[in-house]
């Protein structure tokens, strides 16, 4: 990877570590739909802007009205139902917690490529999730041990194990949605299914999100907060990802996952006031190394090799 690829690897991955930061802003102002809806509404607008300069308006909606279903099914998968999901869990998990639960999602992938697509898993991979999940676990155990503010002690647990089971679920239906990407738009260029699946979500959210809008005046502060969501996390940083995709591949560009918990704590502790203890780091580096080894990044053990050999004799 070139050192101008390396800089945008990393300018996407603070665009996305920033989009828990939005949504921690955000949600509790306008609630879980609205804001999803808003996000994914103005990412769509970004998107077909970039699509129609791109390509020509008969060429790109002949596309997307043949591969309107399965462009739709990704939009829940990929965008409606895990924003939602994250927003859910950041009323009560910080940002810097949330973002590291996010990396689990090549996790999930792999997962669910073995469990569908019957995608071979090593012992090693096994290991890796396992040490992944483990990680997470540290996390949440973390933020539950210490109630928040104006909470009871019964309750903090509880929320908590439910918002980490949101953002579990979450990461999973990104694993999905990858493996159903793969299954069922092979040969679809990656902006176009970027560009309907939010068009799908958006129209997925948008009924939700007017029967739940907010009754009070939401404040300027969570405005700009949706807008910077919509904007820069979603249209800008897709555009960035294709364009690491088109020149690095795909592989290289997903290794974002790994940096983007790193700015997702930064931005939560710069801008909220969060608090980054030990533990919080220590859960971070198991669940990224758990990652790393559950997708292959690290495919190499010393020793290893000989220890498996020996084990099959």
């Amino acid at each position: 990877m070139s050192p101008a690829n390396l800089i945008q690897l990393l300018v996407l991955a603070a665009l996305w570590g920033a989009s828990f930061l939005f949504i921690r802003v955000g949600v509790g102002e306008f609630g879980v739909a609205p804001l999803m809806a808003l996000r994914v509404g103005i990412g769509a607008i970004f998107l077909v802007a970039m699509l129609l300069a791109r390509r020509p308006l008969r060429e790109s909606a002949a596309t997307l009205r043949e591969r309107a279903v399965p462009l739709f099914i990704v939009g829940i998968l990929n965008s409606a139902a895990p924003f939602c999901l994250f927003a859910y869990a950041e009323l009560t998990l910080s940002a810097g917690v949330t973002s590291v639960i996010n990396a689990t999602t090549p996790l999930w992938g792999a997962l669910v490529a073995f469990l569908w697509l019957r995608d071979r898993l090593t012992t090693l991979r096994t290991i890796g999730m396992a040490i992944g999940f483990a990680g997470v676990l540290i996390l949440v155990w973390n933020q539950i041990a210490t109630p928040h503010a104006g909470s009871s002690a019964a309750s903090v647990p509880a929320q908590g194990v439910l918002a980490a089971a949101a953002a579990l679920a979450a990461s999973a239906l990104y694993g999905v949605a990858g493996n159903y990407t793969k299954k069922y738009l092979t040969g679809v260029d990656a902006l176009t299914t970027a560009t309907g699946s939010m068009l799908g979500a958006t129209i997925m959210l948008a009924p939700i999100a007017f029967a739940t809008w907010p009754a009070a005046p939401v404040s300027a502060t969570a405005w700009e907060a949706v807008l910077a969501l919509g904007v820069a996390c979603t249209g800008i940083a897709y555009f960035v990802y294709f364009h690491l995709v088109a020149v690095a591949g795909p592989a290289r560009a997903m290794t974002v996952t790994f940096v983007i918990p790193i700015f997702g704590i930064l931005w939560g502790a710069v801008f909220l006031g969060e608090q980054v203890s030990l533990v919080m780091l220590e859960g971070c580096a198991v669940v990224l190394v758990g990652t790393a080894l559950a997708t292959g990044v690290i495919s190499r053990v010393p020793g290893w090799r000989r220890r498996e050999a020996a084990r099959c004799e």
